[in-house]
């Protein structure tokens, strides 16, 4: 399933770094999203954009994930000719992450 299906997502700017936040829709899914998606697969989601390194921040109590993308928005808002030097689109590319379910309650719905 793609991870829209589960979770939505903010974005923020500062500087050359974007930070995306991954929020579960469900507290009970959290588990699932912390698993899936790693820093790793969103550099990697996001190769050729990304020239920094990826950070990912854990908020268990909020049901969300937070990365901090160096490098992600061609020299910033005030410096990029970029159409959106703000990075807001994203966070809508980061739900196109495909998470796996592999829990026998899913695999049987």
């Amino acid at each position: 399933m793609r991870l829209r299906e589960i979770a939505h997502s903010r974005t923020g700017d500062k500087g050359d770094t974007s930070n995306i936040s991954v929020i579960a829709f469900d507290q009970n899914d959290f588990a699932l999203i912390a698993r899936e998606v790693t820093a790793d697969r969103v550099n990697e989601h996001f190769k050729g954009l990304v020239t920094g390194e990826v950070l990912r921040y854990e908020l268990p109590q909020l049901g969300a994930l937070n990365f901090v993308m160096r490098g992600a928005l061609r020299g910033g808002v005030t410096r990029s000719l970029a159409l959106d030097a703000h990075g807001k689109c994203l966070g809508s590319a980061i739900l196109d992450l495909e998470v796996y379910d592999t829990t026998a309650e899913h695999l049987a719905g």
